[in-house]
């Protein structure tokens, strides 16, 4: 049956790889990997810092077209040569209808994209159109805060029946602004659009339906996202923060 899911699954070309020691394939989630099957509209990448979640999350993204620093296809900027070449050993399985749009946010390089847009923006590319910063609030982005910029892309740029891969977006984020994250990629995923994110967010990675991966020494394994470690961990500090907080912090009577 012929899918109309942007991308259906990544699959490593491990028939190409040559040694699983060298890096990225040293990593315990992609030593492993063979194919992940992702959701029609929202999956999530999930696990401790340094498991290789953005190292993937990176690969799929550039895979599917997108520039390695973040943005839009149309962006092919180049600060810093850093990613891997992970994305030159995976497959992705389309299907029959290709985004009208998409967006690659990494959180750690989002100045860098928001630089680009201002550079483009005085270079005038587009003399017979709209400046680029009009389709992002009409506000330099740098001129706003780190959330307020993210909330901006997320609210102005983002549209319907496409494509967008996020990094840690929860970076950007209060809790509050969390949940209208949540909100507005509800609104995303019901004009058709799909979500592919990684991060370490209890309230991000609730959204409902959602397929949850976490990548850990054993491998990639799909997972409920009551038995995540972020969700347990949160609800144990809670339910008991003076207990957690005893064992944590010696007293000073110590």
């Amino acid at each position: 049956m012929l899918s109309e899911q942007f991308i259906i699954d990544v699959k490593l070309k491990r028939e190409k790889i040559d040694n699983f020691a060298e890096y990225p394939f040293s990593l315990p989630a992609i030593k492993q990997l063979h194919s992940v099957a992702l959701h029609p509209a929202v999956t999530f990448f999930i696990g401790e810092n340094g498991s290789g979640k953005s190292t993937l999350l990176e690969a799929i993204a550039v895979a599917a077209g997108f520039n390695p620093e973040g943005g839009s296809k149309n962006f092919g900027f180049n600060t810093r040569k850093s990613h891997s070449v992970l994305d030159q050993y995976l497959r992705l399985s389309r299907g029959i209808k290709k985004p009208k749009d998409g967006f690659f946010l990494r959180a750690e390089s989002f100045f860098n994209v928001a630089t680009e847009i201002e550079n483009l923006d005085e270079e005038d590319i587009y003399p017979a159109g709209p400046k680029i910063i009009s389709y992002y609030g009409d506000r330099s982005l740098h001129e706003q805060s780190h959330g307020e910029s993210f909330m901006a892309l997320l609210l102005n740029r983002f549209s319907g029946s496409s494509l967008y891969i996020l990094d840690e977006p929860e970076a950007a984020l209060s809790p509050t602004r969390q949940l209208a994250m949540l909100a507005r990629m509800d609104e995303l995923v019901k004009q058709g659009c799909q979500f592919i994110v990684a991060t370490h967010s209890p309230i991000i990675m609730a959204y409902p339906e959602a397929l949850i991966y976490v990548l850990e020494d054993s491998g990639l394994a799909q997972t409920e996202y009551e038995e995540t470690e972020h969700v347990r961990i949160t609800r144990q500090f809670m339910n008991n923060r003076e207990g957690m907080l005893n064992n944590l912090i010696a007293s000073d009577s110590e």
